[in-house]
């Protein structure tokens, strides 16, 4: 099945996505709840490209710590999403901050999402780039956290995400698609925001939610 193009996922939310990707029996897609964004007002789409994160106890003499991460900055495209799965926040790291998003923005990436910490909040509001976070925190990953994989299937916040697949994020979360099911879900997506157009022009003409639901089916 093709892939869909990213610019369609425009008119959608977190919430139709969700509701449709329920509707599919695929009921577990929505992050948990303690991911949220750095900035309200951002929506963030794109395909995931993902790393792995271990916890290390210390740092050994001529290493480098950060040569998985840095490779993996390096390496978006536009549109990308990096998604880091550091095993929820209490891990207390902070992987992605200031200069990883200078870089990635660069580079045309749509954004970031880890269930870790972030940090340097100021200077990634102040330009622009989407960061879905588990919290925020000053604690550098050198010496406590190292990314040891790129580019493979990962949890994240509870959810399954593999490179590739659609991750969306918006003020009521991140929702990630399959893309094997993207497609699908996409087409349903944009069917549901029509009904739920007409379900509010409807609503707003005075009719009563009883007698919409019934005819429309859409809540």
């Amino acid at each position: 099945m093709p892939r869909a193009d990213l610019a369609e996922f425009a008119p959608l939310s977190a919430a139709i996505l969700s509701d449709v990707l329920d509707s599919l029996g695929l009921r577990g897609q929505a992050m948990a709840p303690f991911i949220r964004p750095l900035d309200d007002s951002r929506v963030m789409v794109g395909r995931a490209r993902t790393g792995l994160y271990m916890p290390v106890y210390e740092v050994h003499e001529g290493e480098n710590p950060y040569e998985v991460e840095i490779a993996l900055v390096d390496d978006l495209k536009p549109g990308d999403v990096a998604v880091l799965a550091c095993n929820g926040p209490t891990t207390r790291i902070a992987p992605w901050g200031e200069l990883l998003s200078t870089a990635s923005h660069a580079r045309g990436a749509a954004g970031c999402v880890t269930d870790g910490l972030v940090r340097d909040v100021r200077q990634i509001r102040e330009m622009g780039f989407a960061v879905f976070h588990g919290g925020i925190g000053p604690l550098d990953t050198k010496g406590r956290a190292r990314m040891v994989e790129r580019d493979v299937p990962v949890q994240c916040a509870g959810v399954p995400v593999a490179p590739g697949d659609v991750v969306f994020g918006d003020v009521d979360g991140v929702v990630v698609v399959p893309q094997s099911r993207e497609r699908e879900v996409l087409d349903l997506a944009l069917a549901k925001v029509r009904g739920e157009n007409d379900t509010r022009d409807a609503l707003l003409r005075g009719e009563t939610l009883a007698s919409v639901f019934a005819r429309l089916g859409i809540l």
